[in-house]
């Protein structure tokens, strides 16, 4: 999964360069844009339907990417791949690990009937997902009897919740990162139009307008990642909890069917 994670991050990486490349080369003078657009608008024939051309979603982004700075945009867009390829990982992970419980326990009931303690192992292990390694693991101890048997799986347990839970942290972590790092490029933004003002002597818009807007775009940028960011988060953080759930629920059916199988 790992390895998963770090080809979708370079893979990511490399199609937002080319982006950026593209970008900057199809990237005109405006005063060479403003002619060209006042000739087209002297030569075009009036619109009865006042039909606007829109400029497609992909070169808005990359035009405000370029608008926004290249230093702090460029560091925000990478906590949103890192961020987005570690959220894939999980949720493969997850979906890998999920098992069908309580199927599995009329299967270790039956392999227990049938074979015993070694039949059932080996239905564990022939099973993936974090509840079956927990089965394996009580099962392995049950010549140690019921108690060290509630023990171990309780042990188990808790193995298996750090590893559906590992890379939660990281990804927490670029939550946190991409707005303060908005934030952080909207006060050097305010930083540089108080510097313009200084140096023209004047308050006026256009002296204002280009640290305002590196101040807005960044801001925009980072809250926009931080969002995306914690919708995974959260549906990462609900799959644990339904995981959780069923391993809960088949431990305690597992010490029932022991209960009863060491009963007989």
């Amino acid at each position: 999964m790992k390895k998963i994670s770090m080809f979708l991050a370079a893979a990511a990486i490399l199609v937002f360069s080319a982006n950026i490349a593209s970008a900057q080369e199809t990237e005109q003078p405006a005063a060479e844009g403003t002619e060209v657009v006042a000739a087209a608008a002297d030569d075009a024939e009036v619109d009865p339907f006042n039909v606007k051309s829109e400029v497609p979603l992909h070169q808005a982004l990359k035009t405000k990417f370029i608008e926004g700075g290249a230093g702090f945009m460029s560091l925000i867009i990478i906590c949103l791949i890192l961020g987005m390829a570690l959220s894939i990982e999980r949720i493969l992970y997850l979906s890998f690990s999920r098992t069908n419980a309580k199927a599995l326990v009329a299967k270790v009931e039956k392999a227990l009937a049938e074979g015993g303690i070694e039949a059932a192992k080996e239905v564990c292990r022939n099973t993936r997902g974090p509840v079956a390694k927990i089965f394996y693991d009580g099962l392995d101890r049950y010549d140690q009897g019921i108690d060290v048997v509630e023990k171990n799986v309780v042990s188990s347990g808790s193995i298996q919740m750090s590893m559906l839970e590992n890379g939660l942290s990281w990804i927490s972590l670029f939550i946190a990162l991409a707005p303060s790092l908005g934030f952080l490029g909207t006060v050097i933004g305010m930083i540089q139009a108080f510097d313009a003002i200084q140096a023209a002597g004047d308050i006026s818009p256009n002296v204002v307008a280009g640290g305002m807007k590196v101040a807005l775009i960044t801001t925009v940028a980072g809250l926009i990642v931080a969002m995306i960011l914690q919708v995974f988060y959260n549906y990462i953080l609900a799959k644990i909890d339904s995981i959780t759930i069923d391993m809960e629920e088949a431990s305690i059916d597992l010490v029932d069917v022991l209960t009863a199988y060491k009963a007989k």
